[in-house]
């Protein structure tokens, strides 16, 4: 196990990472990671992530309280969205929230990425939903992201950013590259005509080999909510669980269908 101040390095160099693939600009971003029930390291305010050194590194509690911090260095004041996670996510050990390009780009246009058209996308990231806009650094955004938690291991922040989170600070970095190069090539393939999307049938037999990995997180291969309604998930054109504002739930037709086969279901006893 990491003593605290390799994580505080691991942080940092992820910090620079982030910077240098231009995820974040000036001070934007902030992650955190999990010590143990109540004691998290966090990214601090106000400064640009890829210059920092250990000595930067917040340690606060669960209600986001600070225990150690270093004169001049305060946590990020976006470190309600990370407790959220870690309260309703027991699975996860490290959140990552930046401004990567492309998948911003997306989360503005209010585009949920859904769209299977690459294996590796839809094996280990699945499927990447919106949620709704809210003032960073209130409770809107921490309410907004609560609606995903259960179904995704990532989402897109309405006019703001994006959000992974996962069993350890590479594993959570990984997928906020992996988003945004995803978001990358479905924004290019749109440009020369629209990408050619994988068939239902080819993204069910991607599920499977996910579910012989045994990968760890939330995924539609294991708890889309279409698919446990016998729907076709978000990333076969289900749309429910994905929708373009970031509903956690099933679209307005979906629900007048449910009404009408319970209705059936009774007049049928």
């Amino acid at each position: 196990m990491q003593n605290e101040y390799a994580i505080k390095k691991e942080m940092c160099e992820i910090g620079k990472r982030v910077y240098e693939r231009g995820m974040v600009a000036a001070n934007d971003g902030n992650f955190s990671v999990k010590l143990n029930e109540n004691e998290f390291l966090c990214t601090p305010t106000g400064v640009s992530k890829g210059f920092m050194t250990p000595e930067y590194i917040c340690k606060v509690d669960a209600e986001g309280n600070v225990i150690q911090a270093n004169r001049g260095f305060k946590p990020s004041s976006e470190i309600k969205m990370h407790m959220r996670v870690y309260k309703e996510r027991p699975d996860v050990k490290s959140v990552v929230h930046a401004h990567p390009l492309y998948a911003t780009t997306f989360a503005i246009a209010g585009i949920p990425l859904t769209q299977p058209i690459m294996p590796e996308a839809v094996i280990a990231l699945g499927c990447v939903p919106i949620a709704k806009y809210g003032t960073p650094s209130t409770m809107e955004i921490p309410d907004a992201v609560s609606e995903h938690l259960q179904y995704f291991d990532a989402v897109l922040l309405e006019n703001h950013g994006a959000l992974a989170y996962s069993v350890s600070l590479l594993d959570a970095y990984h997928k906020m590259e992996s988003l945004e190069f995803y978001a990358q090539l479905l924004y290019q393939s749109r440009m020369i005509g629209g990408p050619q999307e994988l068939t239902q049938e080819q993204v069910e037999k991607l599920y499977d080999i996910r579910r012989q990995f045994g990968l760890p997180g939330k995924h539609p291969a294991n708890v889309c909510p279409n698919a446990k309604e016998n729907r076709p998930s978000c990333h076969s054109g289900g749309g429910g669980c994905c929708s373009s504002k970031g509903g956690g739930g099933a679209t307005e037709a979906d629900l007048i269908a449910s009404v009408t086969r319970k209705v059936m279901e009774q007049l049928k006893k």
